[in-house]
């Protein structure tokens, strides 16, 4: 079959690359604080298949800022951190998200793609493991840089809301 797919689980709040049964890789993730939903405006991670749409910052230097998507030539620090206390940091590579579910999590007010739906690096200082973003799931620098070279645009991405390996 040879398929590649990632599988992000919420209560495992860990991410996994697949390559058609065999587990390529696995991460630790923070996915939404306000938990699992799909309406815009809701700050909730959204469920069900996706695909990665757009890959952006291919050979960016680790911890380059991101702002509308684009390198802002800030590389971050932590005394970046303190100066832009209020940002919600998205650095080194960005992954966006389209649902692939009308009316689930395509289209209307439910549609990931106009929600801004990412996977993409956070300061290291920031928590992984547990619930602390935006709707968005974020992972370390290194290990999104690592993600990002190993899958492709139109790759499947399925967020769960159930543990890693169990049957749905």
């Amino acid at each position: 079959m040879n398929e590649r797919r990632i599988e992000i689980s919420i209560p495992d709040q860990a991410l996994r690359l697949l390559q058609d049964a065999r587990e390529l890789s696995r991460y630790p993730v923070s996915t939404a604080l306000n938990g699992p939903g799909q309406i815009m405006g809701s700050e909730c991670t959204p469920l069900g298949q996706h695909r990665i749409r757009l890959k952006i910052g291919a050979g960016c230097p680790l911890n380059t800022v991101f702002v509308a998507r684009r390198p802002s030539g800030e590389i971050w620090t932590p005394e970046l951190a303190r100066t832009f206390p209020q940002r919600d940091w998205i650095l080194t590579r960005i992954l966006w998200l389209s649902g692939v579910e009308p009316g689930h999590n395509r289209g209307g007010e439910s549609d990931s793609l106009r929600r801004f739906i990412y996977i993409h690096g956070t300061p290291d200082s920031e928590p992984m493991g547990e619930p602390c973003s935006h709707g968005c799931i974020r992972m370390r620098s290194r290990d999104i840089r690592d993600l990002f070279g190993q899958v492709a645009q139109g790759l499947r991405v399925d967020i769960l809301n159930r543990p890693l390996g169990e049957a749905c």
